[in-house]
């Protein structure tokens, strides 16, 4: 499915932002309207490994006079490294992505089973409780989690649960799986997208990928980095824009909306005017739907 000739579009633009199909707690047109609320004019819905919000999020869009930028964000895991590489305008029958996605979903429930198994040893917490945090056929993640604990009085928010319970150290993890950023940017790509990865300079655990490894990435098909995110480091966003700079790559900005599921804000990071024409021009498997 080719894409519509390029449009000018309505900034500014939050290009990274999710909905209660995976683990925002509002309606995909529920986001549009905070977005549009907050002065965002141009909007991508990146929920986690699955599209199924675009439409609704469209019919809003195009209702408030906004451009709306389909989207979503894929899983993939770097040797321990959890990666997440946002993909825009791809299509969305595209078999090989579409087979993927199911696989990452139906494994996140068997994962999040497990999970609540080994949590419901300690506290008083069941897969009921989890089921009741969750809507439509959202795929279950360890937020419903954190949501069913706060609905137990168990504790006070995501945060929290995060923090504790849901931490690693705390020994309720359980791994899940998730392809290789490599494939996850030529499964993109191959589907006439555009794939950037989503905040790629973060402290911790999952700190940014190695030079050598990014450089397979770009030769792969990669479009670009969110740099402009809260979870980013000073000294990575630095570094990313040196290689972005040398390789002529997309540069994003965004706020990772997730409703009340986050403190993130819609509109704390905007892409410019620019890098969203590039995004546009650059894609070929999806259009932009204009108000």
């Amino acid at each position: 499915m080719a894409s519509a000739p390029s449009r000018r579009f309505a900034g500014p633009s939050d290009l990274h932002m999710h909905s209660n199909h995976s683990d925002g707690t509002e309606t995909p047109a529920e986001v549009m309207r905070q977005a549009h609320a907050y002065g965002l004019r141009t909007v991508a819905l990146t929920d986690h490994d699955r599209s199924t919000g675009w439409d609704e999020a469209a019919a809003a869009t195009a209702g408030l006079g906004m451009t709306f930028i389909p989207g979503m964000e894929l899983s993939a895991k770097h040797e321990w490294r959890s990666v997440h590489v946002l993909g825009y305008l791809f299509d969305p029958l595209d078999e090989a992505l579409t087979a993927e996605t199911d696989r990452i979903r139906g494994d996140r429930i068997g994962r999040a089973e497990r999970i609540v198994r080994s949590i419901g040893r300690d506290y008083d917490l069941d897969w009921d409780d989890v089921l009741a945090q969750t809507t439509l056929d959202a795929t279950v993640g360890r937020p419903h989690i954190a949501d069913a604990l706060v609905a137990r009085g168990i504790v006070r928010d995501r945060t929290e649960a995060f923090d504790g319970i849901l931490h690693p150290r705390e020994g309720y993890y359980e791994p899940h799986y998730a392809p290789d950023p490599l494939t996850a940017v030529r499964l993109i790509t191959d589907a006439g997208g555009v794939a950037i990865i989503a905040h790629p300079a973060t402290v911790g655990r999952d700190h940014m990928m190695p030079l050598h490894f990014i450089e397979q990435l770009i030769a792969a098909g990669l479009g670009g980095f969110e740099i402009d995110h809260r979870e980013n480091t000073a000294s990575g966003k630095k570094a990313l824009h040196a290689i972005a700079a040398k390789h002529d790559l997309i540069i994003t900005g965004s706020s990772d909306y997730h409703g009340t599921g986050k403190p993130n804000l819609p509109g704390e990071n905007t892409t410019s005017d620019e890098m969203v024409q590039r995004l546009i021009e650059r894609a070929s498997g999806t259009a932009p739907r204009y108000a």
